[in-house]
């Protein structure tokens, strides 16, 4: 039991991936910020205080990212580089100058569909990088992606948009098989990630603009 333990902690405090910036450090910088941007308006159309809308947008942008990671038996990312905490401070600041914005919907949905198809190919690509098989890395990117905006509905009391509505597991799960085939045919990773963040893209704007969805239970 002791030597268990200490190999749990030993995984655990490994660096996800080597600093200064590399293209997972970016990709995961650029979804951060997305994430909190997205999450702190929702939290401000929702009431809440500075203090909540700081909070919600810090869940929002790293407990996707961090559940990834613990997975992976690597330690969260933002725990050591202090561009993650920096990034959602940028986007709380932000929301709360331009609060008065108002009709911004439609940005927030291009932005939300934007740090998906980032996030996604961030957690599939280091889940390739940790050499883990081609499934849980497909589980790996989905659940990068969706956990955040998941908690986020949550915690404002929202109806979930992930388990209601639209198509983003869907969309994100698309994305990542799009990466791994790509990546068994010996792709390189930027055109993995790129083919697969388009693919993620378009499979959201698709059914958003035809209203598809997975079929609901009916009584």
């Amino acid at each position: 039991m002791k030597l268990f333990c200490s190999f749990v902690q030993a995984q655990l405090v490994r660096p996800p991936y080597p600093l200064p910036m590399t293209l997972l450090h970016i990709l995961d910088l650029l979804s951060t910020f997305v994430f909190a941007l997205v999450g702190a308006r929702v939290a401000a159309d929702k009431g809440l205080d500075y203090g909540g809308i700081a909070f919600i947008a810090g869940i929002a942008s790293v407990s996707g990212g961090t559940l990834r990671n613990v997975f992976l038996g690597l330690r969260p990312i933002w725990i050591i580089d202090p561009w993650i905490i920096v990034s959602i401070i940028a986007a709380v600041v932000i929301t709360l100058v331009f609060r008065r914005v108002t009709h911004i919907g439609k940005t927030l949905l291009i932005m939300d569909t934007f740090g998906l198809a980032v996030a996604t190919m961030s957690g599939t690509q280091l889940a390739f990088e940790m050499d883990v098989t081609w499934f849980a890395a497909i589980i790996l990117g989905v659940i990068t992606a969706v956990t955040g905006g998941l908690f986020r509905d949550v915690l404002c009391q929202l109806e979930p948009v992930l388990l209601h509505r639209e198509t983003i597991g869907t969309s994100t799960m698309m994305g990542a098989i799009t990466f791994v085939v790509l990546h068994q045919y010996n792709f390189g990773e930027n055109i993995c990630a790129m083919v697969g963040g388009a693919v993620v893209i378009l499979t959201r704007v698709v059914s958003i603009q035809f209203d598809l969805h997975l079929p609901k239970f009916t009584k």
